[in-house]
């Protein structure tokens, strides 16, 4: 078997773009065994040093096992400790609690009461557990994002079969020690969504990312935003008629959101993907970044200067088959650098699914001739909606599919020189 480690680097964040001007490295360090060890996520902690997650094959009590390492301001191994049974176990997020310690979830095949359950496992500083926690049905779960709440409690976000038809997002939400508070579920019997990252919002509530599919090679970026109990307020999707899929999100201080993760929009090839909304999860502008091969962005935080730094990976540039990429935008992206993303040009349709009616809605910067038209999943023409010279502001149309199939449409936007096809979906 291949042998994979353990991998942090340190490098210093001097240039605006890693792929025309590198930064420099200060060092690297691996950790791992013989086996396949595999790091998800990591973080800088209290003491200058940083925590690292993920699982292992080499070390542990099972197949695979939790893995967590800690190391100092240099990247040398001050203590690791692994974390399993007897089955498949593996971590996918680690956050350093605000008593000093971690709180780790992801999933586990070794306990709980189905084939893969929520696993949650709280340590001490020094990593030995204070407790663990299991969540999930008679079916599949799996844990991609922990966040320390307000109260002191915890968030998890993820996946789960056990309650939906294919699979919807599961969120969970704990006190202190583990102990489940409340869970929702967010979903549709006929496509398949999942989060990839969660956050608690400035309003108390939780905003989710990650991806609903349509089917194996359709599916989208989805935002859900939640109050504080997990009641759905709103969702978004962005892709539009490319395979998408969000890994991190995170509010950003005006208030609204930042996205990243990839988008297959060039025949198979991945990009870096990166989408910023308002408040309510309306598309201000994307940014997809990559060469002529497969790149996809893991995490995104907004810096103190109002702009963004992406991490994830490249095929595309650096010295092996796949290498970290690190992007750094100075600003804000500038609509003049994109102009067919232009903040005030909108458009989303409500509800979605629907059935029969949904509405369209749009917005026009300028004054324009507009055509919006609807297609079937082959691409085939089924309505012009509006073919016509319209002043700038809000518009909206319902569209009444009685005399057409269930499934997926696409509704497309043409106004001067901006363009926008968006997904939706007749659910009878």
């Amino acid at each position: 078997m291949k042998k994979q480690l353990f991998v942090l680097f340190l490098v210093s964040l001097t240039t605006a773009l890693f792929a025309q001007n590198p930064p420099d490295t200060l060092w690297t360090k691996t950790f791992g065994g013989d086996n396949r060890d595999v790091a998800y996520s990591g973080q800088k902690t209290s003491d200058g040093g940083y925590i690292i997650a993920g699982r292992t094959e080499s070390f542990g009590a099972g197949e695979r096992d939790f893995w967590l390492v800690k190391t100092d301001e240099n990247g040398n191994e001050e203590w690791n400790q692994t974390y399993g049974g007897s089955g498949w176990d593996g971590a996918h997020s680690v956050q350093q609690t605000t008593d000093g310690g971690y709180i780790i979830a992801g999933y586990t095949n070794s306990y709980g009461v189905g084939p893969k359950d929520f696993w949650l496992i709280k340590t001490d500083e020094n990593g030995n557990e204070e407790w663990n926690q299991t969540y999930g049905g008679s079916e599949l779960e799996h844990a991609y994002s922990v966040q320390q709440t307000t109260d002191g409690g915890y968030i998890l976000a993820g996946w789960t079969n056990s309650f939906a038809y294919f699979s919807d997002i599961w969120l969970v939400k704990t006190d202190e020690f583990g102990n489940e508070e409340w869970n929702q579920n967010y979903g549709h019997v006929t496509v398949s969504e999942g989060a990839a990252s969660v956050q608690q919002t400035t309003d108390g509530g939780f905003i989710l990312a990650g991806y609903k599919s349509f089917d194996l090679d359709e599916s989208d970026f989805l935002l859900v935003k939640t109050d504080e109990d997990g009641n759905e307020e709103w969702n978004q999707t962005y892709g539009g008629i490319y395979n998408a899929g969000a890994s991190s999100v995170q509010q950003t201080t005006d208030g609204g959101y930042i996205i990243a993760g990839g988008i297959d929009s060039y025949g198979g090839l991945l990009d870096f993907f990166l989408v910023k909304t308002d408040g309510n999860g309306n598309e201000e502008w994307n940014q997809t970044y990559g060469g002529n091969s497969h790149e996809s962005a893991s995490s995104v935080q907004q810096t103190t200067d109002g702009g963004y730094i992406i991490v994830g990976y490249t095929n595309s540039y650096g010295a092996g088959q796949a290498d970290f990429w690190l992007v750094r935008l100075d600003t804000e992206v500038s609509m003049e650098v994109n102009p067919l993303n232009n903040l005030e040009y909108k458009i989303s349709n409500y509800p979605n699914p629907f059935n029969p009616t949904t509405t369209i809605s749009f917005s026009l910067q300028n004054n324009s001739n507009v055509e919006l038209s609807v297609y079937n999943i082959k691409g085939q023409l089924v309505e012009t909606l509006v073919n016509d010279y319209k002043p700038a502001g809000e518009h909206s149309i319902v569209w009444n599919a009685e005399n057409q199939a269930s499934g997926i449409y696409f509704y497309k936007l043409k106004a001067g020189e901006y363009s926008k096809t968006k997904k939706m979906l007749l659910l009878r």
